[in-house]
């Protein structure tokens, strides 16, 4: 049988330790069915390959399944049969960084990068900035891709703040760059990343991923398998060995780490419904927002 093609932003420390500890294996995803993690650009990028068939899953954020089932004024054009299928993580220190000395105050007339400007990290940095006294119109977004992307651009002075997580941020603060502000501490609850699919052709896969994912978070909650996490790390992400105990940390963080159980909770799907109302309101043609009913349990947002 072909690949399982997994498209995500910054390389899944979670899925490589997975596959190390023979826990891809454990649920048939090794030998004949092999899972090879392929890296997108950007999330219209990612959709537009889930779509096409050319990615089988998306490690992604929940905001782009909300964007692409319900809203039909997403980058791609369309509406598409995307859904969840398990949580991952609450953000992984998900935040607004700036460049070293940067303040709240010297948000206002710079340049902000975004991955798009529709994005559920981008929602995120403009609740973030007005919970710092910025608005929206104060600051210009450039439009950057990925996260790994945007770290080598703020460190490069091509943006004077971003949306930085995943590892991304512990470079970024290693050298010099201040968190002006982060989701944990003003928007929880939230949910960083997801297990994602397009139709059902590879549901079964994508469940299957998902118990090997889920397998070793709580393997890695539970205290265990944690010199093979901060190995994968410094390997996947490039973290120096005090950066990668840190990363560790953060996976096992109860507020913006792993979801262990996967369970995609309601709370934390109301934090980005409100966010995506709040800054990219879209008006359905017969009243209210195309978000009215992506909560309802029979939208398909989630599978059961």
């Amino acid at each position: 049988m072909a690949d399982i093609r997994v498209g995500s932003f910054t390389p899944s420390v979670l899925l490589d330790v997975a596959r190390s500890t023979g826990r891809l294996a454990d649920r048939g995803l090794a030998g004949d069915l092999e899972v090879e993690e392929v890296p997108v650009a950007s999330s219209p990028a990612q959709f537009r390959a889930l779509l096409d068939g050319e990615l089988h899953i998306a490690l992604t954020s929940p905001d782009n399944v909300l964007a692409y089932r319900f809203n039909p004024g997403n980058p791609l054009g369309e509406l598409a049969d995307v859904s969840i299928v398990a949580a991952v993580d609450r953000g992984m220190g998900l935040g607004l960084y700036g460049r070293p000395g940067t303040t709240a105050a010297g948000l206002r007339g710079a340049r902000i990068g975004v991955d798009v400007a529709t994005s559920g990290f981008a929602l995120a940095l403009y609740a973030l900035a007005d919970s710092l006294g910025v608005a929206r119109e104060e600051y210009e977004l450039v439009t950057l891709g990925s996260t790994p992307r945007r770290l080598d651009a703020l460190l490069a002075g091509e943006c004077t703040a971003t949306m930085l997580n995943a590892g991304n941020e512990l470079v970024a603060e290693q050298r010099g760059c201040v968190r002006l502000a982060s989701v944990a501490e003003r928007l929880s609850p939230y949910l960083g990343s997801v297990v994602a699919v397009s139709g059902t052709a590879q549901l079964d896969a994508a469940r299957r991923l998902s118990a090997a994912l889920l397998d070793t978070a709580r393997e890695i909650v539970a205290g265990r398998l944690l010199e093979e996490t901060a190995a994968s790390a410094a390997r996947q992400l490039g973290l120096d060995a005090g950066l990668a105990q840190q990363y560790v940390a953060r996976l096992r963080d109860p507020v913006d780490g792993l979801v262990p159980d996967g369970a995609v909770d309601r709370g934390a799907l109301e934090t980005l419904v409100r966010l995506r109302r709040t800054y990219l309101p879209s008006p359905a043609p017969g009243g209210g927002d195309v978000l009215d009913a992506a909560l309802d349990p029979d939208s398909g947002l989630v599978h059961a």
